[in-house]
This record gives structure tokens, sequence and C-alpha cells, in this order.
């Protein structure tokens, strides 16, 4: 017995001193803790307690060059529950989805549906973004344990399609995908801000007095070269051009020669940058800059330029073009788009002749053309400060076949954007300056202050001053009663560009499918604009000036609204010089002569008696002051031909119309070929060549006829 009270009482022993043991181990525990690791300890948990969010920065702005606001920010509100929260609360879940039906219209049933239909365990359900500040401030009142608020900034392009493929879009997370917010997304976006906040035991944010934090810096803003005026003139009268003439789509593009400043750049069809997962990306691809055509007739200044500036022709030297329109030039067809005859250079230029163009171009070492193009800008970026630019095609010498080169020279084998065609006219503008062209003009801060300052920038002198003051006069004549472009014309307003007629290459061969285009400037003796239009596959004509040249002019003379320094220059120039052409008058009746002479407002003084007119002052085509009258002389002697000896010399007969033109050839004893219709805008052979009697004069019309349209390669 006594051993077992002596067991039970070490047993006991060992069991008091355990448990006066373990107090005294929690104790030092509780000490060393305290003092020994207490404030490591400490740190560790604030750190575990405390946690950084972002304070968002503002991405900047965008204007136009006159400071009005093109794209901003506005504020968007997010609501989200936390399941896990929100449950345990008597009705908080029914009361947050009552609020949300009153203000959105939306059942509460819908928002309740989506709460149950989340996966399990899920602490962060969104019911909606974009709420308005009305839903944020009520939930905010009710001060919801269980509900996520976030208020976050969405980009806002205020005019919606205008100008998309220069501003480009973001996406989600407000980060440029293209345009100047792509390419200037590091300066726009800035950088967020850090805030230190303590999370609590149910991970709720508890901001606290002293707690640190960085401010974000704000994105910086850009100032545009893009003039929201002429911006919506672009567009409307772009989107005006397709409708009337049933193009597929169209590019226009206007910049200022003097610097390279991009003042518009419009493509159709277009999108809305605040919904731009609305539309497919070809649509949202800026066609200006990255799509690559064989231009046609407008690249025949580079033809011009060079085989002018190498002396391999005069301006007034005679190319014989073959009655028939074509010619057979190394094994390929080449035509014009209506016969032309004995032309010389410049009117090979006004009327744009593809047989002239290609013989002045083969008279020029290879090497030395190639060399012309590129200095033009062909077949190299421009570095314009937007994304997505291609730099063309152009093969190098080496490459080229037999053919390239004459076809090159009016504009085929050759691929270009829309914006380096322009710039290439811009530096014929420019005093034959090639400029950078650039779409941005400087970069501020918050507080305004410059940070970033685009200048204008030479690339190179493309072609000699006196080269450009030679040349220019041919290209003015362009848009001019016996050009091209007559229909690009604006009165007043002095403008000098070419028209283009290109066919499009498909699927390895040529198809009866056309791009129409006009590049030119304005004013031509002072030039602030330089423009191209673009259409792709017009249905009502195939030619440039009929089609883009209307676009131009339409533009243009809005243009003439909104800048006063153009409109006052038209003004003075019209009060300078109110004076119009004399039509050709001599050879018709007189009853012809007269009713001309008074459809066309002007005023006869007639002399001597008979039934035609013999002599007329001024002549035809000369000016005439607004009143001062025309003075005929009438006899009876017939004078529709011109003699030199007795050799028969062809009479003039441009200006007349066509039935006139008939009556006086006929009576000349000449049959006539005729094309197009209207006032007789050239004849082949040329007025006093002597031909025989019997033998046919060709005519061409101003408007053109429809055998016109059934031609090859365009010239225009």
């Amino acid at each position: 017995m006594k051993s077992d009270r002596n067991v039970l009482a070490a047993r006991l022993l060992l069991v008091f001193g355990a448990l006066l043991i373990l107090p005294a181990a929690i104790l030092v525990q509780m000490l060393r803790i305290q003092f020994a690791e207490g404030d490591a300890l400490r740190e560790l948990g604030n750190l575990q307690s405390t946690h950084q969010i972002a304070i968002p920065a503002q991405r900047g702005n965008i204007y136009d060059i006159n400071g009005r606001l093109l794209v901003t920010n506005t504020v968007s509100y997010s609501v989200a529950v936390d399941p896990l929260v929100t449950n345990p609360q008597p009705n908080e879940t029914e009361r947050i989805a009552a609020i949300l039906e009153y203000f959105t219209g939306r059942s509460r049933a819908e928002f309740l549906r989506t709460i149950r239909q989340a996966p399990q365990g899920s602490r962060y359900i969104v019911l909606g973004r974009d709420f308005d500040r009305a839903v944020f401030d009520s939930l905010r009142a009710h001060r919801f344990r269980g509900i996520i608020l976030e208020e976050r900034f969405r980009r806002h392009f205020n005019h919606d399609n205008m100008a998309s493929h220069v501003l480009g879009y973001v996406n989600h997370e407000s980060s440029g995908m293209d345009g100047l917010e792509r390419a200037y997304n590091d300066l726009l976006r800035g950088r967020d801000g850090q805030q230190h906040v303590r999370l609590d035991s149910q991970r709720r944010i508890r901001q606290y007095v002293g707690a640190p934090s960085r401010r974000p810096q704000q994105g910086h803003s850009l100032i545009t070269t893009i003039d929201a005026h002429i911006q919506a003139i672009a567009e409307e009268e772009l989107q005006a051009g397709l409708r009337r003439t049933g193009a597929r789509q169209g590019t226009v593009i206007i910049v200022r020669p003097e610097n390279g400043q991009v003042v518009a750049m419009a493509n159709y069809p277009d999108f809305n940058p605040n919904r731009p997962g609305t539309i497919g990306r070809e649509t949202r691809r800026n066609a200006a800059i990255s799509d690559m055509i064989e231009p046609g007739s407008t690249f025949k200044l580079v033809t011009a330029v060079a085989a002018f500036e190498q002396g391999a022709v005069q301006l007034d030297e005679v190319f014989n073009t073959p009655e028939s329109g074509t010619r057979l030039i190394r094994g390929q067809l080449m035509r014009d788009h209506i016969p032309l005859g004995d032309i010389t250079f410049r009117q090979a230029i006004e009327r744009s002749s593809n047989i002239a163009t290609a013989e002045a171009a083969m008279r020029l070492d290879r090497d030395v053309f190639f060399q012309y193009v590129r200095n033009f800008g062909f077949g190299a970026l421009s570095s314009i400060d937007l994304p997505g630019e291609e730099s063309g095609r152009l093969r190098r010498p080496l490459h080229w076949s037999g053919v390239t080169q004459p076809w090159m020279s009016i504009g085929y084998e050759v691929q270009v954007t829309a914006l380096q065609m322009v710039m290439s006219y811009a530096a014929i503008a420019n005093d034959g300056r090639l400029m950078r062209p650039y779409v941005v003009d400087h970069v501020v801060d918050e507080s305004g202050r410059v940070v970033q300052q685009n200048r204008p920038t030479v690339i190179r002198q493309a072609v000699r001053p006196e080269t450009v003051r030679a040349l220019q006069p041919a290209f003015q004549n362009v848009v001019s009663e016996d050009g091209t472009a007559r229909l690009a014309s604006v009165a007043g307003l002095s403008i000098a560009g070419k028209t283009g007629t290109a066919q499009k290459f498909i699927d390895g061969r040529y198809q009866q499918r056309y791009r129409a285009s006009f590049v030119g400037y304005f004013p031509a003796e002072a030039p602030k604009y330089a423009m191209i239009v673009l259409l792709d596959e017009p249905q009502t004509s195939i030619f440039g000036g009929t089609t883009a040249g209307i676009v131009f002019r339409e533009i243009t003379r809005r243009i003439m609204g909104v800048d006063h320094n153009v409109r006052n220059l038209v003004q003075r120039d019209l009060r300078d010089i109110d004076e119009r052409r004399t039509p050709q008058l001599t050879g018709l009746q007189a009853d012809n002569a007269g009713n001309l002479a008074a459809s066309l407002g002007f005023r006869l003084v007639v002399q001597g008696e008979g039934t035609r007119v013999s002599e007329q002052q001024p002549a035809a085509g000369q000016p005439l002051a607004a009143g001062e009258p025309i003075r005929i002389t009438l006899n009876n002697a017939a004078r529709t031909e011109i003699t030199e000896g007795a050799r028969p010399l062809v009479p003039d007969v441009t200006g007349l119309s066509m039935r006139e033109a008939f009556a006086v050839l006929r009576e000349a004893g000449y049959e006539i070929q005729q094309t197009g219709s209207g006032t007789v805008a050239a004849q082949f052979p040329q007025a006093g060549a002597v031909m025989q009697r019997g033998r046919a004069v060709s005519i061409r019309g101003r408007a053109p006829g429809m055998d016109v349209l059934i031609s090859d390669r365009g010239g225009g």
C-alpha cells in the first residue's frame, strides 16, 4: 500500500510540476516576444495589415491647332458585391438590387440572378460598369458593407467619328491602340500614384492618419496640327463625293506646304473611337498612310521635273502622238485617254498624255530617273508621327524590265501612299523643298508647360526652285478650260495640280476597275494648302478630273470660308483682275456669233456688213475686262480657212460649240471625227496646219464621250 501511495504522490507531483512549468514557459515566451522580438514582430504585423492601392493618373487631352478639345476623359463608375459579406446582412443584396433597378431601369431580378449564378466562392461579382454619378452617390450613402464601388476614368472622343484614323483609340486599360493614342501613349498615360491603407480582419480597406502616399503624375496633353473645322469639311465633302460617284472608299489629306503640318486627314468608311469594337480592323486601318497604290497620272509630276531639269525636254518641244491615240512601246501598247495629235510638252502635262510623258522619260538614264523618284520621297517612310505607315514599293533599276521606266513615268510599276503623293506636290508648292509631315505641334504638361515641340524639318531639296517656276504654269493650266481638271477650278483662286486615273492590278492582271485622284495646291502663287483626293472605284466616271476634282473644288470653296487669308486673297484678285476670256467668234455666221456672245454675257460692237465674222478684237482666248465689248467685223467672205498661197489651212474651232465647229469645218471642206461633247476643247491638226480638203479633223469636247470610258490604263 505504501508503495502505491508513493507512486500516486510521484504522479501528482509530476502533474503539479507540469502545471507550474507550462505557465512559466508561457510567461517566459511572452516576455521574450515582448522585449526581445517585439519591434520586429510589430513591424511584420504592420506590413501584413497594410496595402498599397493605385491612384490612377488621368490620361492627357488632345486638342486641335486652335485649342478645340478633341479627346478627354470622363468618369465612369463600376458596382460589384462580395457575397460573403452581403449575405449575412438582412436584405442587403435585395436593397442593392432595388437601388440599381430604380436608377437603371433594369429589373432587380436580373441583378440578383447575376449574383446567384456567380461561381461558388466568388468575392467580386460585377453588377455593372459605366454607371452615372447618381448611382455611385446613392449606394455609397447607404454604407452597404459588402458593396464594392470603383471610380474610373474613361476615354471620350468628343466628336465621335471625326478624325478617327488620326486620333486612334484605347483599349479597356486605357492604353493607346492606334493613331496618336498609340504613337504618344507614353506621354499621354502619365504615371499612377500610390496610397497606403490598412486592411482589417475582413480584408476591408481602412485609411489611417499619416499613411504615406505618392501623387499621380497626370498625362501630358497633345496640341495637334489638325484644324477641326477643315477636318469636318474634308470628311463631309468626301462622304458627299462617295455618294455622288458610287465609289467604294476614299481619302483626303490636306497639308501646309511650308512646314509639313497635316491640317486634315480623312478616310471613309471611318469608325467611332468611343466604340472601336463595333467595327472591323480593316476599317480602323489608316488607309491614308498604310494603303499602297499605283498612282497613275499624278505621278507624271516626277517625270516632268526629271525630264525638264535634266534638259531632256523643253516645254515648247512638240511631241507627235499618233492619231489613233495608241503607240507600241517596247512591246506593250500605251494609250492616251483621247487622241491628242501634235502637242508640246507643256500641253502633254495639261492634257495628261501618257505617250508623250513616256517618251520624255525614256530619254533619261534609268539611274537618274530612279534618283528623282527617291528625291520626292517615294520608296521611303515619310516619318510622320503616326503608327502603321508604309514606305511603298519602288524597285531599284537593277530589277527593272524593259518597260518599267515608261510605265513608271505614268504612275505604274510603282506603289505609293496617298501621304507620299500629297507631300510630293507640297514640295513643288514649297519651292522644291520636301518636308517631313507631322500631326502633333507640341506637348504640354498639366500646368501648360511645353515639354516637347515638333518643328518643321526639311528632308531634302527635291527640285530646284527655277524648275518649279518653269513648270508651275503647266500644272495651273491643268485646272483650266483646256486641262483635265477644269471641274476642280474655283473662281478667282489659282490652283495647280494634276489628275490621275489608275487601273487596278488585281489577281495578277489589270482589271476594268479604277482609282481616280486629284492632287493640287492653292493659291498657286503663294501656296497655303496642298491636298489629295483619292476615290476608289467611282462608278459615274473613271477620270480624276470629273470625280475627285469636284470633291477638291468643294473642299477648297469651304476652306475659303474659314481661312480669311485665302478668302481675302481671292477677293483682292477678283477686284484687281475682273476679266474673262474672249470666245472664238471669227468664222461664225453673224446670228450665231451674237447668240454665243450673249449667252456668255459679252457685248458686241459690230462693224461692216455681211453674214459672217471676218475679224474680232480682242482675239479668241485673250482676257477681256468686265464691261469691255468685243468688236467684230462682218463681210460675205467665208473666213473658214486661212490660206497661205494656194494651200488650204485648217481653221481654228476651239471654243465653239460642236454644232458651230461642224459648220465651220464642213464649209472649209473637212470631215470631222468627234470625241466628247459640249464646246470644243482641242483639235487635231491644230489651227493653221496645212492639210488637204476631204481629210478629217479630230475635235474633242470638254465633256467626255462614252467611248472614252472603255479606254485602258487611264491618262488622267
